[in-house]
């Protein structure tokens, strides 16, 4: 007969960059359920700020730690600043080295056809490069802070949320298709690079999520019937469902899957 599962327990700290809204928000509360404290990155404008603020006060309410910082996540000076702040922080808790979880969900990006008429609409060099170093390339230098300041030792997770549309065409995605391409890249190295130091790196697949980011996509009604439509159990994937499954692949026996891009969508890849 099934039986309930035992709820993963895990101790230290995460680290999520983009925590306030989607997959970001659902995961912090996701690993402080299951016993870490939380760092926290975003950026919010005051129209938002109070999810941010709420998110805060709800893993608080859990009897964990939430330290949040409104940010721009690529931008060097403030990154360089945090890291020093979060390092401050175990430092005078006696847990230096104890980030044991770093989640990637970065979406910040230009939505442009690539071929326009006229031309001057396409997307630019300037939104490509701001796209790709957003969403990409700013894993690599969080890495840096952290492993470079003993914030993540042996143990540690390294997530980055990436999508189908990094190996597929669909219409306005292309500076994010490729933004995702080069994260899976990014990930893939980092696991060979961090395995001598015991930190597993992957990314995650998710299927067709309804986040807010997700909506800004043109035509995103289509992309998320479409989902419907292939999904075997008929309905989107969830962000609870990733936040779920970041938990359970941060458990300490996980250590040996490194590398991969996960898939957290109910089977939607594999159906035609």
């Amino acid at each position: 007969m099934p039986t309930e599962s035992q709820p993963i327990s895990l101790s230290g700290w995460a680290l999520v960059l983009g925590a306030s809204s989607g997959f970001g928000a659902a995961t912090s509360m996701a690993l402080a359920r299951a016993g870490l404290n939380v760092f926290g990155v975003h950026l919010d404008r005051k129209a938002t700020l109070p999810n941010a603020e709420r998110l805060v006060g709800e893993i608080k309410g859990l009897g964990r730690e939430a330290r949040f910082y409104n940010i721009n996540a690529a931008d060097e000076e403030r990154r360089a600043e945090t890291a020093a702040d979060m390092e401050r922080i175990l430092r005078e808790r006696g847990e230096e080295g104890q980030l044991r979880v770093m989640l990637h969900s970065l979406a910040f990006g230009t939505l442009k056809l690539f071929m326009t008429d006229p031309m001057k609409e396409a997307v630019t060099k300037a939104q490509m490069d701001m796209t790709v170093d957003v969403m990409a390339h700013s894993l690599i230098y969080w890495a840096q802070e952290l492993v470079g300041r003993g914030l993540m030792g042996r143990g540690g997770r390294i997530y980055a949320m990436t999508s189908s549309g990094g190996a597929r065409a669909l219409p306005f995605y292309g500076p994010v298709s490729a933004a995702k391409a080069a994260l899976e890249s990014n990930i893939r190295q980092l696991a060979v690079e961090l395995a001598p130091h015991g930190i597993a790196a992957n990314s995650i697949r998710a299927g067709v999520t309804d986040t807010p980011a997700l909506q800004k996509i043109p035509g995103s009604d289509a992309i998320k019937d479409s989902a419907l439509r292939r999904n075997p159990h008929r309905r989107l994937t969830t962000v609870e469902d990733v936040a779920k499954a970041i938990v359970v692949l941060s458990h300490p026996d996980t250590y040996w899957m490194t590398g991969n891009v996960i898939g957290v969508d109910g089977g939607e890849e594999i159906v035609g």
